[in-house]
């Protein structure tokens, strides 16, 4: 355990200035897949510590030794739980509770509440890989109107409401996820507008919005790494292009999507490649947000991301319709 104990200091130090005064941000603690130890990672949302374990064998020992370790360093954690990324059981894939005192219903990230629901799904139900995304969104939100596709639980769209959005459409294929999202906006005093929280399947719903006529300032799109249901398929390796193409009528003239991609097998330069086959006098590049530094290692990843700088590749991409 020596190694794993050294390890943990090491980042400990490193994440200094994520720790708040009242404990009530949400952070990558450790990321063990590039700070050498890869069968683990372990974040922090408000006063919940959450260990993920992608080991094929459970291994206890070093679970409880995590959980001792950091409880004994910080003794306001109120609650333990560990979620096993390689079981076959969904309730271990979304997450059992070592300690349980008071639940962990909402984090705090620059200045707005996110409600999260730890246990709903194998992640936690915000991802903190795109903290970075929610800070451009509320910079460059004000007055805009914004579609967030694959919304999930609705992060993304909240934090362009917090930035002043004229109007924010959330779009997800389970409205369990969007009652999540409308948790959030109640946590931090925004109206909910019912008819902006649109449950449907992707592929069938941007046809609908685009036969409306409807248009938007920023679309985001931040889709799972596969999907594939009636309307069509999802495939982060292939479907670059279709989903770009399905979304660009819905932005507006001088209008940005926003496009993620999070699968660890597509290189930085795949995905170059692959959007620079789409860009042309009326789709052009507009720029990358990095991921934060808590998602940061020195270890390699899987398929060399740059010239983005994590796994995590966010692109944005200008439209520019003809006009008359």
């Amino acid at each position: 355990m020596d190694v794993l104990l050294d390890l943990l200091d090491k980042a400990i130090q490193k994440r200094a200035p994520f720790f708040d005064e009242k404990h009530e941000s949400a952070f990558r603690l450790f990321n063990g897949f590039l700070e050498g130890y890869p069968d683990v990672a372990i974040d922090f949302y408000a006063k919940s510590l959450l260990i993920h374990w992608y080991g094929k064998e459970e291994c206890i020992d070093i679970i409880t030794f995590i959980q001792h370790e950091l409880c004994s360093r910080f003794d306001w954690i109120e609650n333990v739980l560990v979620k096993s990324r390689a079981s076959k059981v969904k309730s271990e894939q979304n997450g059992c509770y070592l300690l349980q005192n008071k639940k962990t219903s909402w984090i705090k990230e620059d200045g707005v509440r996110y409600s999260v629901d730890l246990t709903m799904n194998r992640d936690a139900s915000l991802y903190l890989d795109t903290r970075s995304v929610r800070s451009w969104l509320k910079k460059e939100s004000k007055g805009k109107e914004i579609l967030n596709t694959f919304a999930y639980t609705g992060s993304l769209g909240v934090a362009a409401v917090a930035g002043g959005a004229k109007r924010v459409v959330q779009c997800d294929l389970n409205k369990s996820f969007l009652n999540v999202a409308k948790t959030s906006h109640t946590l931090n005093g925004f109206p909910i507008v019912k008819s902006d929280f649109q449950a449907g399947d992707f592929w069938k719903h941007m046809n609908a919005l685009k036969r409306r006529g409807e248009q938007f300032d920023t679309v985001i799109v931040d889709p799972p790494f596969f999907a594939e249901t009636k309307g069509g398929r999802v495939d982060l390796a292939e479907s670059t292009k279709s989903m770009i193409n399905k979304v660009r009528p819905l932005v507006k003239n001088g209008g940005t999507i926003l496009f993620v991609n999070n699968a660890l097998f597509v290189s930085g330069e795949q995905l170059t490649s692959a959007l620079d086959g789409l860009y042309d006098e009326w789709l052009s590049f507009g720029g990358r947000i990095e991921v934060d530094s808590d998602f940061l290692g020195d270890g390699d990843f899987v398929s060399d991301p740059a010239p983005y700088n994590h796994s995590t590749k966010i692109t944005l991409i200008k439209v520019t319709h003809r006009t008359a």
